[in-house]
């Protein structure tokens, strides 16, 4: 396995490699098929190298544990708008969750309808593209931030554009929150709530549905505030709202929607399905699947089969596929999947003709020899 120390060495590896690199961080959130050629670890690359509190920006090295970003920020009352999920667990890794592996992910969590994604808060990347050479982009702070085409096409690339070795964010303070549960109430009908609480006045934060417990409402801000919201939210919904005003428990509540825990122990095959809430539920109303838990006010959903039959998995895997295309509703990530089926699938939700010619293009150009990634996103 390569694993640079610096982002000369990282340079002089990619431009030396002759074969596919696999570029992984800490390995914690890789998807899909595994590549061929050797692994190329950014774990190296490891270090704060600048975080201002009162500019509310952090620089990284793209092998800082996500751990270590947390930790650093919350000593100071700040934290990451788009919080991280951590999905070792769920996919059954080991190892630790890097900061370059979030930003190649555009990993998000339950804020994302709210605060935005992961590149969102991006203000800066620093790369080394296919051919070896180290790309610049974008600013240390947000007084000096140009050139956001980088950044945001680096977000949610899976190292399929270049290899991260640096990053820079806007951060935010950390808020108090309150959660309020409402239940009894089936797939349509949360969702209806949920559309409710989002977009009310009330600044909601999280929005989410575990068929069978809740549909949770987070709301965030000063304490006084948070309390009248919460309060409010009750008359806007109707029915009952039960409030957990707790910090520490409402925090571990949305980790746990966040990081998908209720199916780490889980070995059936997952999707992660984006799309309008209003499509969602008409969705999945017909389809023979679990119960599904649903997110950022309804746009998310975790999908499982019963069937652990490899056939039955890449037979709903395509029918998954085809129902996100029809009339461009969304998008269905095989998640999680035994390695037999993941050779045969297309683990992203195909891009439509036009969009597909020109991700090739991109691709072409930033990575001119193919090396990067291979075969992990597209057909």
């Amino acid at each position: 396995m390569l694993s640079p120390k610096t982002e000369a060495e990282l340079a002089d590896m990619v431009s030396a490699a002759s074969t596919p690199l696999r570029v992984v961080g800490g390995g914690t959130r890789a998807i899909g098929r595994v590549g061929t050629g050797e692994t190329l670890s950014t774990g190296g690359l490891s270090g704060i190298e600048l975080y201002e509190p009162g500019a509310l920006t952090l620089v990284a090295k793209a092998g800082t544990p996500l751990a270590e970003v947390e930790a650093v920020l919350a000593s100071e009352g700040q934290g990451l708008p788009f919080e991280p999920p951590n999905m070792a667990h769920v996919l059954g890794r080991t190892g630790e969750t890097t900061i370059g592996g979030v930003v190649a992910a555009n990993a998000s969590g339950p804020s994302r309808f709210q605060a935005g994604a992961c590149r969102a808060s991006l203000i800066g990347v620093r790369y080394v593209d296919g051919s070896g050479t180290v790309v610049k982009n974008g600013g240390r702070d947000m007084k000096n931030v140009t050139g956001y085409d980088h950044v945001k096409l680096m977000a949610g690339s899976w190292g399929t554009l270049g290899v991260l070795s640096e990053v820079s964010f806007k951060v935010l303070p950390k808020l108090i929150s309150a959660t309020g549960a409402v239940g009894g109430l089936g797939v349509a009908a949360a969702r209806d709530a949920m559309t409710k609480a989002t977009t009310s006045p009330y600044d909601v934060t999280g929005a989410a549905y575990v068929p069978g417990e809740a549909v949770y409402l987070r709301v965030e801000g000063l304490q006084a505030s948070v309390a009248y919201r919460v309060q409010d939210l009750q008359s806007l919904i109707g029915g009952e709202i039960n409030v957990i005003n707790d910090p520490e428990g409402s925090s571990a509540l949305w980790t746990r929607l966040r990081d998908v825990e209720d199916f780490a122990t889980d070995t059936t095959a997952l999707w992660r399905v984006s799309m309008k809430p209003s499509d969602m539920v008409d969705a999945f109303l017909t389809q023979d699947v679990m119960p599904i838990p649903f997110d950022y006010g309804g746009g998310l959903a975790w999908v499982r089969v019963a069937s652990d039959v490899h056939s039955d998995v890449i037979a709903f895997h395509e029918t998954l596929q085809a129902l996100c295309a029809l009339n461009n509703r969304g998008h269905a990530t095989l998640f999680k999947a035994p390695d037999a089926v993941l050779a045969q699938v297309s683990t992203f939700q195909p891009e439509a003709q036009g969009v597909a010619k020109l991700s090739q293009e991109l691709r072409a150009k930033f990575d001119p020899r193919g090396i990067l990634n291979p075969g992990l996103m597209g057909a």
